[in-house]
């Protein structure tokens, strides 16, 4: 149970906090109560121990209700006090892992110094639009509250953020930063982010060093202010305060100069930097004093400033050059000076000091004058110059301030370069201030810096202190509550010690300009003036320091160093050598030096009496650096008192910065320091904690009584309470829509909530524990009766059966007896029966045996005597057919030399004799031979598998063999026993000589008998190793099946990606193309021609922006698209002669072999085309004699000269032999203009490489060309030249599209008249019968007065389709040659709409543009797409293919554009994609592919597309249709992303739950927007629009798959930034909603669409959230139950789980550290990421499902506006 104790303070139980000196608050209770006048309080602490606490003036401060512990805002504790802040920031930075916590307007920032996965892009998303008490603290949050601010009220904001050295003030101001460029989004300048978050490695390696605290501390302060214009990020400006010079020539011990010294030294062997002459850090002066080794990679850290210096703008030789003004400032620390004598009155450099020359070299000054003014001094009087020597220190110390300026000039100098790269040149309207500057310092030794940085936070903290009580005030005021201005600790007195009249800096100054200043005058003056001022004081010691008494405590500063470091001198000599550098930067930084410090020289005579001594500078020496601070902070005070503060302070838990570990002395110091204890007590002193009506109403309900839960006003209803509960009216206030509670109110009615809700616990306990028993005791009494009334029946039962078994032994023992002596009786018989029985067989074997004996021997003689005769005639046998073996080898051979020599002579014969026309045969028919090698390869697997097939069966004969010389063997073990029984009873000689040969026949069958055993155990292992080997394949077969089909959802899901990406880009460049023609319009006044021009270049590249590409795109989108179809088995033929493409692809293991056989294929095809030029190039002498009837050919039709213009009657076989004769000559006649048509090709496509690399180049001058425009708009004669320019792109473009078509349209009449002549020839060949029947050709329709109509419209097409081929042919004859056509056969119609080119504009208009979905018309939702394909098919009856794609592409781009149009309307994106993804399958259905028509009926069939080939239009299609489904999903998200959170976890669907949380200080207590039904209702509204435009129901699960996880990880990611979600009531609001969910998943039927699994998380998390966490067995539960969740998700819930107040118990660290470490086991693939990606997108499969619907019964309607296309 949870410990809350007595709020009344001194009550016994009361837990209060006493001091402690190791924890500073050690937290006790009272043992006893206190009285009035006890001087002792009795405690017992956390340990057990008890102890006497002694009283002062007042009793010990109270805790707070452990309920309230752990709370994102301090200043809704009960009790505000130093110990309760410090113990709910310990409780959630330890137990939660929670760095940040709000303390009022206060962020604080604990640095967890480990790197934590809260500051992704996907944290930053979650953020953006959220309240600031929406989510848990984060630095987001408040910068979301700023941007927030700043878009509603229009108002400047500034974030102020402050603390230590360490505390992560830079990690802070870096993460603020990028929530603003990502939020905010630049505005014509997408680099302006990348800027400014590219200011701060620059500012970092310039202004950040290592120190003892922090590896990476800021030692300046800054101020960035980024501009917005319409809530976008328009520029920034950068202000720095106060650098540390002094770092540049000293560093402490384990401390580091500036970042950049270590970055160019561990980077001096870069090629660029090597005339730098520069080394190791440790051998430079101003580098190696701290002894600090490095623990970054400085190298890579330089890549990253020169990185971040290009972003900005800073070209190559400038940061070269500043490069070397760093090298030279480490050079000068090098620079060795001695003294000449004892007494130092004089100095001197080394000569050929390398160092010096160095220094020198890299500025490009003379050495000899900087020689002469590092040791001496210019002294100038009345009328004379003098030139004092310096001594050793003081000469070194000039070198260390010239050093010091430097790097003060290029820090200025870098400051002002990036100000200039992120500055805008159209302004901005508001702006966001981010402040990183240092915290409230104090050290053993303070000195001038501390004493600054001091001053600053005392301005800062008077400016936090107005702030707060202006903020108070205004809410008091809003509420009508009377204001008490509440006593604080007001600063004035400190501030007005410092800068005001005769303060400490006046008194500075003052002292600087004194001739003989020194540090004791000054501290001297300081007593006189200030020892009675109460924030003043003198140290005890006898030093020259002072006391000054801060806000945060008493600071003693050294006075030793001040003036000097006030005046900031250098020598003027020096730095006027520098200004006349031949460094052109150099020259820059020291050229005007308005703002530098003081000079050391006189440059005229003085005013006043002469002196032979020299002044330290003239009447109007430069600003000191306190007054140049005190008047940059005074106006960085009325910056930031123009804006909206926020403030953000960063604690520093540890000095060891160890990740985790909290040093309470060392926070409550910061704590006090950056006023965070100070807006406590200021909060303390009114009424700090304030709920609304309603949720004090719903959180002490149990509180309130029967008459006041009656009322139906709530603010009447918690009045009448609270004047009930809290007796004293002042304890509480009542405004307009909260009420104010004093300090420890609420912790009092918390109490008595508990109280009241433990004795309600009581009181069910009560009642349901005397139910239980009741229930128990009548179960009992019931089982006691039934358990009598069992035995009962059993004892019953039991008697029952001993009578049963009396009478049965009975019965039993006489039918046994009759049995025995029954047996008896027949064994008796029976031994009888079978003594008779066994005595006449043995009597019947003995005979049998005899004659048996007496007929084996017989036939054993017999067979004995075969055998040897068989054996001797199978040696025979062998030997002859050796002979005839050899004979006929040697015959062979002297055959196969009589072949090789002729072979030889032949070939011989073929070198001296062969012609081009024998060689173009035998390259033919090798062409011929590749084929046949293809056809044999695919009979190689079936001729493999035959052999296996015969190998097994070889092998199980070999088994029956081995099996049937088993047999033999027990054979002829029986003939050996004859055959020693013969010995036995045989006395004769040839009887042994025959034993003697059967032995040695018997040892021959022995060793034939090892051998065959041995070749059986070979046969069986190879069997064996077959058998391993087949399993190993089929196993390997079965692994790289599973490794292709995963390879083919990654590349369906990169190939998604890069549709995506594609499309983003093309948005992109839209956007830019709208955005140049806006400021075009709006800048330059054009004529009407030029606009013209430009409108119709726009729509040109806009087609040309998405147009697929004719050659390389193409191909790439066809390998794509094949790995997305399923390959067919056998590679089919192209029906125009040419193997089809992607007719390979499959799953043959001989895949690779027929590809090496089509690359042979290729090759070949080129070697003959290398042939057949050479054929030319021979036969050049005698190309004029072959012109001559080529010419004539040319002028005749092919018809003609083949007889087909007369009646098949006249053809004979004379006319065969014509006919043949011409082929032959059309056949060369098309070699010929092959050879023409393939150079005029290769010449066309060499100049359009040119053309395309001139493209480029003049695309990106154009590039160029529009950057230069935007930056000078006012240039009219760039507009003019960007627009010829854009005029000859355009026309070369057109060329190049031009030529293309061209090409494809003399390669597609090439095939055609190769094709035609191939089946005229057939024709002749088979005969002439055919051609005697049907009285015309049967190739050709007969077109006249008596054809049919079909025949008629085919031919109107053929019309068409030359005329698209620009064939200047009137002929009918000449028409039907150019373009033949296929009629239908069986006469139907061809289901295809007549259109021309020119109407291509007009169809995609009706179509596509103006096309609407009446909701009460009949039409198909797909329309579009079949009229789309019936214009297609009219293009392939005319076999324009050019045509078809112009088409395709002019639809893909209008599609597009609708879509850029209406991108937010679901019903439109849903119609589009199921249009296009029923454009795509017929394409398919229709198509080549054959496995796409088994769904077919014989009609579908007859509409396939015969002659195109629109594979690449396919795949365009296919990327589309990816682009409308992913625009879907991002639509469906835009409906649903503001709906998920209040739907799933704010929604109340179980009343009364939500009381059991105490609302936030922050959150608004108004009911959610959405509920969970509507959610449901908005899903279901999706699903049906996919139905009612008859999308695939598959697309509709992966549709309902991606926004379920949608649903999922936003809900999960807003639990995991939500600490007051993660409880066990949210825990069961969450599981019944998703238990709805899935309700509402099985009525729709959609069980088992994969969906379900996405909201498996949200299960879990919700598990999670119910189960019990308090034992190691619970940690194993659940490891054991959270499968799916990462440990990053698992461990933030469980840190952020809020336990219910009263009832539940915190989660130990243990127990979370416990889960942590099995997750971490179990799951070992590394950290996983904390929020869920919600972005991604899953791989979209878009199925093949074939229509239905045929073609020819497609209804078109009139308001389609498409009376010009005629339907066939």
């Amino acid at each position: 149970m949870c410990r809350t104790g007595d709020t009344r303070l001194g009550a016994k139980g009361a837990r209060v906090w006493i001091p402690d000196c190791v924890h500073v608050w050690r937290a006790a209770e009272i043992t006893k109560g206190y009285e009035e006048g006890d001087s002792i309080l009795h405690l017992r602490l956390e340990d057990g121990s008890l102890l006497a606490y002694p009283l002062g003036s007042q009793l010990p401060p109270l805790c707070n209700p452990e309920c309230l512990s752990g709370k994102d805002d301090l200043v809704a504790l009960s009790h505000l006090h130093e110990p309760a802040v410090l113990h709910s920031l310990r409780v959630r930075f330890l137990e939660a892992n929670a760095i940040y916590t709000y303390c009022g307007i206060i962020l604080v920032a604990i640095n967890p110094y480990k790197p934590l996965p809260i500051y992704e892009e996907e944290v930053i998303y979650a953020y953006s639009g959220r309240e600031m008490g929406d989510m848990d603290p984060h630095i987001f949050a408040l910068a979301e509250e700023a941007y927030r601010q700043m878009v509603r009220f229009g108002r400047n904001q500034s974030l102020i953020i402050s603390g230590e050295s360490g505390a992560g003030k830079t990690a802070s101001a870096k993460y603020a930063m990028r929530y603003f460029t990502t939020v905010g989004g630049g505005l014509g300048d997408s680099s302006m982010e990348e800027k400014v978050l590219a200011s701060s490695p620059v500012m970092e390696a310039f202004g950040n060093a290592k120190t003892t605290r922090n590896d990476n501390s800021s030692r300046f302060g800054k101020y960035i202010e980024i501009g917005f214009s319409h809530a976008r990020v328009m520029g920034a400006t950068i202000k720095t305060y106060l650098l540390e010079k002094s770092r540049v020539t000293f560093q402490a011990k384990a401390e580091r100069n500036y970042h950049i010294f270590y970055q160019l030294c561990a980077s001096a062997a870069l090629p660029e930097l090597q005339g730098l002459h520069l080394r190791g850090a440790e051998t430079f002066y101003y580098t190696q004093q701290g002894r600090c080794s490095a623990g970054t990679d400085d190298a890579s850290d330089l890549d990253n400033t020169r990185h971040a210096f290009s972003l900005l703008g800073v070209p190559e030789a400038d940061q070269l050059e500043l490069f070397a003004i760093l090298a030279a400032i480490l050079h000068l620390g090098n620079v060795t000076i001695r003294g000449r004598d004892r007494h130092g009155d004089g100095c001197s450099v080394e000569p050929n000091n390398e160092a010096l020359g160095l220094f020198c070299a890299l500025l490009g000054i003379e050495e000899v004058q900087v020689t002469r003014w590092l040791c001496h001094r210019k002294l100038v009087t009345a009328g004379e110059t003098y030139l004092k020597p310096l001594t050793r220190q003081q000469a070194l110390d000039s070198r260390d301030a010239l050093a010091k300026h430097m790097y003060g000039q290029v820090f200025r100098w870098m400051t002002s370069r990036v100000n200039r790269a992120l500055r805008s040149p159209e302004g901005h309207h508001t702006s966001i201030g981010i402040l990183d500057i240092y915290g409230f310092e104090m050290f053993d030794l303070n000195s001038f810096e501390q004493f600054c940085i001091n001053y600053a936070n005392e301005k800062l903290q008077q400016l936090f202190n107005l702030h707060v009580f202006k903020l108070e005030q205004e809410e008091y005021m809003a509420e009508e509550i009377p204001w008490v201005f509440i006593d604080f600790c007001d600063n004035q007195p400190c501030i007005e010690l410092i800068e005001g009249r005769l303060g400490v800096l006046d008194l500075l100054n003052e002292e600087c300009k004194m001739p003989q200043g020194s540090d004791g005058s000054w501290a001297q003056k300081l007593y006189q003036t200030h020892l009675g001022s109460s924030h003043f004081q003198k140290p005890k010691r006898p030093t020259d320091a002072f006391v000054v008494c801060h806000f945060a405590g008493k600071v003693e500063y050294q006075c030793n160093g001040f003036v000097e470091k006030n005046r900031d001198t250098v020598p003027e000599e020096l730095v006027g050598l520098l200004r006349a550098s031949k460094s052109a930067l150099l020259t820059e930084l020291f050229l005007e030096d308005g703002d530098g410090p003081t000079s050391r020289r006189s440059s005229g005579p003085r005013s006043g009496r002469p002196s032979r001594r020299s002044m330290p500078g003239t009447q109007k020496s430069k600003k000191s650096i306190s007054s140049q601070f005190k008047s940059s902070l005074q106006r960085l005070m009325e910056t930031l008192g123009s804006t909206t503060p926020h403030y953000v302070r960063c604690i520093k838990p540890n000095d060891s910065k160890l990740p985790f570990v909290f040093d309470s002395r060392r926070a409550v110091e910061q704590l006090r320091a950056c006023g965070v204890l100070e807006t406590i007590r200021i909060s303390a002193a009114g009424y700090p904690s304030r709920w609304t009506y309603q949720e004090f109403f719903e959180r002490y309900r149990a509180l309130l009584s029967r008459e006041e839960l009656v009322g139906t006003d709530a603010k009447q209803s918690c009045s009448l309470a609270l004047e009930r509960l809290l007796k004293d009216p002042g304890m509480y206030r009542c405004g307009k829509s909260k009420v104010f509670f004093r300090a420890g109110q609420v912790a009092f009615l918390e109490e008595q909530r508990c109280r009241r809700m433990r004795a309600a616990c009581t009181l069910l306990q009560q009642h349901l524990r005397g139910w239980l028993a009741r229930r128990r005791f009548g179960r009992i009494r019931a089982a006691a009766v039934c358990l009598q009334r069992y035995t009962r029946g059993m004892l019953a039962r039991r008697l029952t059966a001993e009578l049963r078994r009396s009478r049965a032994a009975v019965v039993l023992q006489k039918n046994v007896r009759m049995m025995l002596a029954r047996c008896s009786y027949l064994r008796v018989c029976q031994a009888a029966l079978t003594i008779q029985a066994f005595s006449r067989g043995m009597f019947a074997r003995r005979l049998y045996r005899q004659m048996v004996q007496h007929q084996k021997a017989v036939v054993l003689q017999a067979a004995v005597r075969g055998w040897l005769v068989r054996q001797r005639y199978v040696r025979l046998r062998r030997a002859v057919l050796y002979l005839q073996c050899c004979y006929r080898r040697a015959r062979a051979r002297r055959e196969l030399r009589r072949l090789r020599a002729e072979a030889r002579s032949v070939e011989h014969y073929k070198q001296l004799h062969k012609g081009m026309e024998i060689k173009v045969m035998q390259l033919q028919r090798r062409l011929d031979e590749q084929a046949q090698e293809k056809q044999q390869l695919a009979e190689q697997l079936s001729a493999l598998n035959a052999a296996h097939a015969e190998e097994v069966q070889r092998l199980r004969e070999e088994m029956r063999w081995l099996r049937e010389d088993a047999v033999h063997d027990v054979q002829v073990q029986q003939l050996q026993e004859r055959l020693a029984e013969l010995e036995r009873h045989s006395a004769e000689s040839h009887l042994a000589q025959e034993v003697e040969e059967l032995r040695q026949r018997l040892a021959e069958v022995e060793a034939v008998k090892l051998h065959l055993g041995e070749e059986r155990d070979a046969l069986i292992q190879r069997t064996l190793e077959q058998s391993q080997d087949l399993e190993e394949q089929h196993q390997r077969a079965a692994r790289e099946s599973r490794g292709l089909q995963q390879e083919l959802e990654e590349e369906r899901a990169r190939y998604q990606s890069l549709v995506q990406e594609y499309a983003r880009l093309e948005q992109g460049y839209e956007n830019l193309r709208d955005e140049i023609a806006f400021h075009r319009q709006s800048t330059l006044r054009r004529s009407p021609s030029s606009e013209s021009f430009l409108g119709s270049e726009s729509s040109y590249l806009s087609s040309m922006s998405t147009a697929p590409s004719r050659d390389g795109s193409d191909l790439q989108a066809e390998g794509l698209e094949e790995r997305w179809q399923s390959p067919p088995e056998v590679p089919q033929p192209h029906p125009m002669g040419d193997p089809t493409p992607n007719s390979a692809v499959g799953q043959d293991p001989f895949e690779k072999a027929y590809l090496l056989l089509l690359g042979q294929l290729n090759a070949v095809t080129e070697e003959l085309a290398r042939t057949r030029e050479e054929l030319r190039r021979s036969k050049a002498s005698t190309e004029h004699e072959e012109k001559k009837p080529l010419d004539f050919l040319k002028r005749r039709n092919i018809a003609e000269m083949l007889g087909l213009g007369r009646s098949p009657e006249k053809v004979a076989g004379e006319d065969l032999k014509h006919a043949y004769d011409a082929v032959q000559v059309a056949n060369k006649l098309l070699v010929s203009q092959l050879q023409e048509e393939k150079q005029h090709h290769e010449e066309e496509v060499e100049g359009l490489h040119l053309d395309i690399r001139s493209l480029k180049q003049l695309s990106q001058q154009q590039a160029a060309l529009i950057q230069d425009l935007q930056q000078h708009q006012s240039q009219e004669g760039l507009q003019h030249h960007i627009v010829r320019l854009k005029e000859e792109n355009w026309e070369l473009s057109q060329k190049l599209e031009k030529q293309e078509r061209t090409t494809l349209k003399l390669q597609k009449q090439l095939r055609t008249y190769t094709k035609q002549i191939q089946e005229l020839t057939g024709m002749y060949l088979r005969g002439k019968g055919g051609y005697r029947d049907g009285g015309h050709h049967p190739a050709y329709p007969k077109v006249g007065p008596a054809a049919s109509p079909m025949a008629q419209d085919t031919a109107g097409c053929d019309l068409c389709s030359s005329s698209a081929m620009k064939k200047e042919a009137t002929a009918p004859g000449q028409e039907l040659g150019a373009s033949p056509i296929v009629p239908s056969p069986s006469g139907r119609p061809q289901a295809m709409l007549v259109w021309r080119l020119e109407d291509e504009g007009r169809i995609i208009k009706a179509i596509i543009t103006d096309y609407c979905l009446q909701s009460g018309s009949e039409a198909l939702p797909e329309l579009p797409a079949y009229i789309l394909f019936l214009c297609i098919r009219h293009a392939d009856c005319c076999r324009d293919e050019p045509r078809a794609r112009s088409l395709l592409d002019a639809a893909i781009n209008a599609i597009k554009r609708v879509m850029k149009k209406h991108s937010d309307d679901f019903d439109v994106v849903v119609l589009w994609l199921a249009i296009t993804c029923r454009l795509l399958n017929c394409l398919r259905q229709y198509g080549r592919d054959e496995s796409c028509h088994q769904g077919n009926t014989a009609q579908q069939n007859e509409h396939c597309l015969r002659y195109l080939d629109l594979q690449g239009s396919c795949c365009s299609l296919g990327a589309l249709a990816v682009q409308l489904y992913q625009q879907l999903v991002r639509t469906a998200e835009k409906h649903l992303k503001p709906m998920i959170v209040a739907a799933m976890l704010e929604s109340e669907t179980i009343q009364g739950l939500s009381s059991s949380c105490p609302p936030s200080h922050r959150r608004s207590s108004t009911s959610p927007a959405h509920t969970l039904p509507e959610l449901l209702q908005q899903l279901g509204s999706f699903l049906q629009a996919l139905e009612l435009h008859g999308l695939s129901p598959a697309v509709g699960h992966q549709l309902l798959r991606q926004l379920l996880f949608l649903i999922s990880g936003t809900t999960l990611n807003y639990l995991l930034l939500r600490k007051d979600a993660c409880s066990w009531s949210r825990g069961i609001q969450l599981r019944y909603n998703v238990s709805q969910m899935e309700q509402w998943l099985r009525a729709q039927g959609l069980q088992q669409s994969g969906a379900r699994d996405m909201l498996e998380p949200l299960v879990q998390a919700a598990q999670l959230l119910q189960v019990k966490k308090a034992t190691e067995e619970d940690a194993g539960a659940i490891c054991s139950l959270c499968t799916v969740l990462s440990p990053q998700q698992v461990v933030k819930i469980l840190r952020s789980y809020t336990p219910t107040a009263g009832l539940e118990e915190r989660v130990s660290p243990a127990l979370i550290s416990s889960v942590e470490k099995r997750l971490q086991e179990q799951q070992a693939e590394g950290p996983g990421q904390l929020l869920v990606d919600t972005s991604h997108l899953f791989p979209v499969h878009l199925p093949f499902t074939p229509s239905p619907l045929h073609l020819d019964e497609l209804r078109i309607p009139d308001t389609m506006d498409l009376a010009f296309l005629m339907r066939l």
